[in-house]
């Protein structure tokens, strides 16, 4: 098998995202946040993690006592949504910050980031023409 034939098969295994965590230093609190947030309760809650269904995709809460990890805006995970001024608005009512503001990237598609009060990287994305495939 080539390098080249090796690639092709590991990138056809690629099922898409599946995860997005989030590190908190406020396991409680940010539940509540994030139920609050994504209009949704958590469907699994340890003291170790917690995870929420979102449209079939897993946001999931992981505790950091120390919160010292580094926090930076180099990875981008954006959630749909099907109103982008209504929902920038409600993460802003519940004390996200903004990092940008909803912007049209081309066409209809709109996205929009605000940092949670752990400092979390949130992307939202208005885009008319994705559809999840099987």
């Amino acid at each position: 098998m080539t390098l080249h034939h090796k690639s092709a098969l590991n990138l056809a295994s690629m099922l898409g995202l599946r995860t997005t965590i989030y590190k908190v230093n406020e396991l409680d609190k940010a539940r509540e946040w994030y139920s609050e947030a994504f209009r949704t309760k958590p469907y699994f809650e340890e003291e170790f993690y917690v995870g929420f269904n979102i449209g079939g995709f897993e946001l999931g809460l992981l505790p950091d006592p120390e919160n010292d990890a580094p926090k930076g805006a180099n990875v981008l995970s954006y959630w749909g949504v099907n109103d982008i001024e209504e929902s920038y608005a409600h993460l802003l009512k519940l004390g996200a910050v903004t990092h940008e503001a909803p912007n049209n990237v081309g066409g209809e598609i709109m996205v929009a980031t605000v940092f949670d009060p752990w400092q979390n990287l949130i992307g939202i994305i208005f885009n008319p023409h994705f559809v999840i495939s099987q």
